[in-house]
C-alpha cells in the first residue's frame, strides 16, 4: 500500500513477523530496536534493496527516538501506520516483583508505546490520519501472572480508547490485539525448564492451538488496513478462545467432556 510504517520491537519474533507482513504489503517499514545486531540480521534477512530503514533507539527515551526517527521521515515522508509491538515481562508474581521491576515492566509496556505515539501522531494528524495498532495482552484483560506487565497491558487498552476518541476526527485510528500464547524465542526458557509446557497449556484453549507470530502480523495488517476503516477503539483477541470462558472450569460444572 506505500505507507510508511513503524513498527516498535523489530527484530523480536513477533517483529520480524510484522516487519515481514507490511513488506510483502508493499509498505516502507522503519523497524524500531535497541537492540543493533538484531536490526543489522534484520537488514541482512530482507536484502539492502528492500523497503525497509532500521531505527536504533530506546523506546523509552522520547529524544532518542525523535533524532533517530528525523532522517528516515525527511527521506520518506511520516508514518501513517504505528505497530506499537515493543515489550517485555519480567516479574513473575507480586512476592518475586519489586519496585525496580515494576517500574522497568510498566515503563517497556506502556511508557514506551506512549514515547512511540507521540513520535507519529502529529505526523498522521497532519496527515489526514493514520493506524495506530497496539500489540496488548491477554493479561491486559484478565490476571495471568506477571501483575506489572499486566497493569501495563490493561493501561495500554485504555490509553488506546483515549486516542481513538479524542483523534478520530483526524483520522486517527486506535486500536489493540491481546495475543494469548504465541510461540516466539522469549518463550524458549520456560520450554527449557519444562519441555512439555506448551502441551500443558494446550487444555486451556478452545482450539488446542497457540498463535504463532504470522497470525499476530495478520491481525495487525488487517487493523492498519482501509478494509478496518470503521473499527478503532477496538480490543481483538487473537488467542484461540482463551478470554471467551473457562474450559476446562466449564467441563468440571457440567460435568461433561468438552
Amino acid at each position: 500500500m506505500k505507507r510508511n510504517v513503524l513498527i516498535t520491537g523489530a527484530a523480536g519474533g513477533i517483529g520480524q513477523a510484522l516487519v515481514q507482513r507490511f513488506l510483502e504489503g508493499g509498505d516502507h517499514v522503519f523497524a524500531q530496536d535497541r537492540d543493533a545486531a538484531g536490526l543489522a540480521a534484520l537488514v541482512a534477512r530482507h536484502g539492502a534493496a528492500a523497503r525497509l530503514t532500521p531505527v536504533q533507539a530506546e523506546l523509552t527515551d522520547g529524544a532518542a527516538l525523535a533524532a533517530a526517527l528525523a532522517a528516515p521521515v525527511a527521506a520518506h515522508g511520516p508514518a501513517t501506520v504505528l505497530i506499537a509491538n515493543a515489550g517485555w515481562a519480567e516479574g513473575l508474581s507480586l512476592g518475586t516483583t519489586d519496585a525496580a521491576t515494576w517500574r522497568r515492566d510498566v515503563d517497556s509496556n506502556l511508557n514506551g508505546a506512549y514515547v512511540s505515539v507521540e513520535a507519529v501522531l502529529g505526523g498522521m494528524r497532519a496527515a489526514g490520519g493514520g493506524a495506530i495498532v497496539f500489540i496488548g495482552s491477554v493479561n491486559g484483560v484478565t490476571a495471568l501472572g506477571h501483575p506489572a506487565y499486566s497493569a501495563a497491558k490493561a493501561a495500554q487498552i485504555s490509553y488506546a480508547k483515549s486516542i481513538a476518541i479524542e483523534f478520530g476526527r483526524d483520522g486517527v485510528r486506535s486500536n489493540v490485539i491481546c495475543p494469548g500464547t504465541v510461540k516466539t524465542p522469549a518463550w524458549q526458557a520456560r520450554a527449557d525448564k519444562d519441555p512439555q509446557v506448551f502441551e500443558k497449556l494446550k487444555k486451556w484453549y478452545p482450539l488446542g492451538d497457540f498463535a504463532t507470530p504470522q497470525d499476530i502480523a495478520e491481525a495487525s495488517w488487517f487493523l492498519a488496513s482501509p478494509l478496518a476503516r470503521m473499527i478503532s477503539g477496538a480490543v481483538l483477541p487473537v488467542d484461540g478462545g482463551l478470554t471467551a470462558g473457562n474450559r476446562v472450569m466449564a467441563a468440571e460444572l457440567t460435568l461433561e467432556q468438552f
